[in-house]
């Protein structure tokens, strides 16, 4: 693993260490409908900073970048944000539900040396899936103007023994947290600050050798590398300058509250589609059986049709409101198209549809070979909602939904696998729940 360090992150000032007001999901996952809600609750929550415009898709105008900066300062000069003194790492716990029913995961918040992609001596930092240009252009432009990475990556090690992972246990047993926050989703946040030179030189051994793997933040990470040579081509950047590290949450993957969610899709806007072509089209490549009632009743039907294979999938089309659960019809069906792919890439149902239903049918037959829009929902209410004409931080929008594709969650070891061969899967391959908040530690970088 590329070393860690503890760093002087910067914080919010709360009372009481409540920061359940000023915190906010992921730029990536927010409409503006969500932002006004944030700052309606509280005008100083960090997503005044971190999202200064909707969608955050693509480069927005300069004066949004400007303000952004503006009010990042502003809060610093009241007071409201200020920078801890004492190198530190963060222990990071986020719990779901409560009770019996609770399900808790824990990371480790720490700056890492920010290198390249790739697999390197003593362990590299491995993407797991592809990336868009115009959110890398955002990310961009905000880290220009505010000379913060204001959200962590989500990075993922294998700590096959644990001992990363019983460290960090050890941490949040030993006292209250210094600060949380709770969300509108319910998902508790409690941080712990760690200054003791012991406990972070054991945390630094535990890790030693690992690769990290990126779960979530691949566009901000590539942001920061960005950023870094922007500065070495301008000038001389010594070797302890922030830039060359990049903030990130680590956890192991023997963590038990590790949970990946599905990313579905919804394609619309197609000029030719009608369902009953795509069916007519796809019948070679696929084996289709119908399935009797709504969104989730496939989704059900889904999940309980192991017979199917593991590189099965459901399609809705929402004109009709038929449904369908279908696999590939040949075994192994990206081998001849990706001979030189990894067998774990090309068992990746992401893969297929987006290789064999998108691009070899959908886009060509049913598009006039125009690139497709896409959505990608995490829960079947989203897809519902996005069916039913909404825009959600997913995409939609009114008329825009014509067929959804409803997937599984692709398994952890897919993305260890995947890594390891430095291959990348699909865009939105993935969906790690909970996201990390944002604003529960901010690393400046000048």
């Amino acid at each position: 693993m590329p070393a860690i360090y503890p760093f002087k992150a910067l914080e919010f000032r709360a009372e009481n260490g409540d920061l359940s007001t000023l915190i906010a999901p992921p730029y990536d996952v927010l409409d503006a409908k969500g932002k006004s809600k944030l700052l309606e609750a509280n005008p100083n929550n960090i997503v005044a900073i971190d999202l200064p415009h909707t969608p955050a898709k693509e480069l927005g105008p300069a004066a949004a970048y400007e303000n952004a900066a503006v009010t990042l300062q502003a809060l610093i000069a009241q007071s409201v944000l200020a920078q801890n003194q004492t190198p530190s790492i963060y222990a990071y716990r986020q719990t779901i539900g409560s009770g019996k029913a609770a399900s808790s995961r824990s990371g480790m918040a720490v700056c890492v040396d920010a290198v390249s992609f790739g697999p390197r001596m003593g362990g590299g930092v491995l993407p797991h899936e592809e990336t868009f240009s115009g959110p890398k252009e955002d990310r961009l432009a905000l880290m220009r103007a505010t000379n913060t990475q204001l959200s962590p990556i989500f990075g993922l090690h294998a700590d096959e023994g644990g001992a990363a992972t019983r460290i960090v246990s050890g941490v949040i047993a030993a006292r209250p947290p210094d600060f949380r926050a709770t969300m509108a989703d319910g998902v508790l946040h409690e941080v712990w600050r760690v200054s003791d030179e012991g406990v972070i030189r054991a945390y630094q051994a535990a890790l030693a050798g690992e690769d990290i793997f990126i779960a979530d933040g691949h566009h901000r990470y590539s942001t920061g590398l960005t950023y870094l040579a922007e500065l070495e081509k301008a000038g001389d950047v010594p070797p302890q300058h922030p830039a060359r590290k990049s903030m990130m949450v680590l956890v192991g993957m023997s963590d038990p509250g590790l949970i990946i969610w599905p990313t579905h899709r919804v394609l619309g806007a197609m000029k030719h589609y009608t369902i009953d072509s795509f069916l007519k089209l796809a019948a070679e490549e696929l084996h289709i059986e119908i399935v009797v009632g709504d969104l989730s009743k496939l989704n059900s039907q889904l999940e309980a049709r192991g017979d199917l294979g593991e590189m099965r999938f459901g399609l809705f089309d929402f004109a009709t409101k038929r449904g369908f659960v279908a696999r590939p019809a040949q075994a192994d069906p990206l081998l001849a198209r990706f001979p030189e792919r990894p067998k774990a890439w090309r068992e990746l149902v992401v893969a297929y549809i987006q290789y064999v239903l998108v691009e070899q049918l959908a886009q060509p037959l049913m598009n006039g070979g125009e690139k497709i829009s896409w959505a990608f929902p995490h829960t079947i209410a989203e897809v519902e909602a996005i069916g039913s004409g909404a825009e959600t931080g997913a995409g939609g929008g009114s008329g825009f939904a014509q067929l959804a594709v409803i997937v599984r969650p692709t398994p952890l070891s897919a993305v260890r696998d995947v890594s390891r061969a430095n291959e990348l899967m699909p865009q939105k391959s993935t969906f790690f729940y909970p996201k990390l908040a944002t604003g529960l530690f901010m690393y400046p970088l000048t």
